[in-house]
C-alpha cells in the first residue's frame, strides 16, 4: 500500500483523535496534534497558548498573565500583526507542510485538509456523528453536567466551522472538502479505522 499523510477534521464528542491515534499505530507511522502548537510555538517564539481557542475569550489575556504571575513574558498588544489569526495560522501551516514534507503521518485539525489540498499523497477525513453519540463520548471525558457538555460540543463545532471557513473560505461540513466522511456513530472507531485504510488501499492501485 502506497505510504499516505492522513488529515482527520472532527466533530467534537466524535472520536476523531481516537480514531487518530489508533490510525497511527496501526500503519506505524507519526501522529500530530497538539505537537503541531508546540511546534509552531517554538519556531516563532510566540507562546503556545495564543495559538489555544482559550486565545478567542475576551478575558484571555488577563488568565494567560495570572497563570505565569510574571514569570513568562506576555504580549500586552494582541493587535500586533504576528498575533493576528491570520498570522498565527501561517505559522502552524509552516509546520504541518514540513511535517507532511518529512514522510506519512497523521494530522489532526487545523485546516490541514486544505493546507495540503492538491497533494496525491495525502487522504482528507471528516470524522462525524449524531448528537447523541458525541454527547456520549464527550461525557467520558468532561466532568460536567450534561447540558453544560452539550453546550460545549455545540460551541467548539461553531468555532471549528467559523475558523475553516475564515481560513479557507469552504464550509467545514460539506463533503467535497474531503475523500472519505465517516460516521463513528454507526462504524465505530475500529471500522472507520478500516475503513481509511481500505481506502488508501484501493487508491494506491490506481496510483501506480
Amino acid at each position: 500500500m502506497k505510504p499516505y499523510i492522513i488529515t482527520i477534521a472532527r466533530q467534537y464528542g466524535s472520536g476523531g483523535k481516537t480514531v487518530g491515534k489508533m490510525l497511527a499505530n496501526k500503519l506505524d507511522i507519526p501522529y500530530y496534534n497538539r505537537e503541531i502548537i508546540t511546534m509552531a510555538s517554538e519556531d516563532s517564539g510566540i507562546n503556545a497558548m495564543l495559538f489555544s481557542d482559550e486565545r478567542l475569550k475576551p478575558d484571555f489575556l488577563t488568565r494567560l498573565r495570572s497563570r505565569y504571575k510574571g514569570d513568562t513574558s506576555v504580549i500586552n498588544d494582541s493587535s500586533k500583526a504576528y498575533l493576528r489569526d491570520n498570522a498565527l495560522f501561517d505559522y502552524q501551516a509552516k509546520i504541518i507542510c514540513k511535517l507532511a514534507d518529512q514522510g506519512p503521518c497523521v494530522l489532526i485539525g487545523r485546516c490541514a485538509d486544505y493546507i495540503l489540498k492538491g497533494r496525491p499523497d495525502v487522504v482528507r477525513v471528516f470524522v462525524h456523528a449524531d448528537a447523541a453519540f458525541c454527547l456520549q463520548e464527550a461525557m467520558k471525558i468532561d466532568s460536567m453536567p450534561e447540558d453544560a457538555v452539550a453546550r460545549k460540543i455545540a460551541e467548539i463545532d461553531e468555532y471549528r466551522a467559523k475558523y475553516y471557513k475564515h481560513h479557507t473560505g469552504s464550509d467545514w461540513y460539506d463533503a467535497r472538502n474531503y475523500d472519505l466522511s465517516l460516521n463513528s456513530g454507526v462504524l465505530g472507531f475500529d471500522g472507520v479505522v478500516e475503513e481509511i485504510v481500505q481506502y488508501m488501499q484501493v487508491r494506491s492501485q490506481f496510483q501506480k
